[in-house]
């Protein structure tokens, strides 16, 4: 389970600290929509969140294969098209030794990682409660 804490700072209108384990960051909306751009927007935030993951898994199954891979690079675009959310991944592999085959298969992992098919699932919940809820949760 991931637990994150996420409290505002008043450092502007929109601007709040996050806790993640031992890290902490600030999350901030651009000055266009309010805020000071005093660090990512959410959506910063969750399009990073599905590059990191991309990296990682791509990552990930070439060491379990035992690829040659040097470098492994993502970037990641979030648009809204009307109603719908769009994400375009690149990635980018290097590695001289890898063949063909090898590089297609990392690109089709690539599309896999556990970011992309959460936001793709259908099945995803999300529970909102207050703190009143919360509390009583913990008592029972």
């Amino acid at each position: 389970m991931t637990k994150v804490r996420i409290y505002e700072t008043h450092a502007s209108t929109y601007s709040v600290a996050i806790e993640v384990g031992a890290h902490s960051l600030i999350g901030d909306e651009p000055a266009d929509k309010g805020g000071l751009d005093l660090g990512p927007s959410p959506y910063d935030l969750l399009t990073s969140a599905l590059g990191e993951c991309t990296a990682m898994t791509v990552r990930w199954y070439a060491r379990s294969q035992g690829w040659p891979v040097d470098q492994i690079e993502v970037r990641v675009t979030h648009e809204k098209r009307g109603w719908q959310d769009v994400f375009t991944k690149s990635v980018h592999i290097t590695g001289d030794l890898l063949s063909d085959d090898q590089r297609a298969k990392l690109i089709e992992v690539a599309s896999k990682c556990p970011v992309q098919r959460t936001l793709l699932a259908s099945d995803t919940a999300i529970e909102t409660v207050s703190d009143i809820d919360v509390s009583a949760q913990n008592r029972a």
